[in-house]
């Protein structure tokens, strides 16, 4: 997975450190996160470490892909990040809407959406 931007976007913390690991493997995705977050990827959850690492595992075996950001909003704890996902997955390029909540340093949820 890659990550390319236009213009540099000026990403909470934990929200960069999401989208750096996310080049590098599932346990350094899983480390972004809280103990008990919770993830919501294509209408499924994923709840706890040990799940969402199992989850960016699957889904980095199934497709190599590479996120655009094209923009971000802050509001308080509350992170939407829009990117452009391109790869080997049926319908690419697509829009995508990462929705985060902050807990500190780590991520308490993200929800996938277009």
């Amino acid at each position: 997975m890659t990550t390319k931007t236009a213009e540099p976007i000026d990403l909470p913390a934990p929200v960069a450190a999401y989208f750096a690991a996310d080049t590098t493997g599932a346990e350094a995705v899983a480390q972004c996160f809280t103990d008990g977050a919770v993830v919501i990827d294509e209408r499924q959850e994923y709840r706890g470490r040990t799940a969402i690492a199992r989850w960016k595992a699957a889904v980095s075996a199934k497709f190599r892909y590479s996120v655009e950001r094209l923009g971000v909003q802050v509001s308080g704890d509350q992170a939407t990040v829009a990117g452009r996902v391109t790869g080997d997955f049926p319908g690419s390029p697509v829009e995508l809407r990462y929705h985060f909540t902050l807990e500190g340093d780590k991520i308490a949820r993200l929800e996938i959406a277009p």
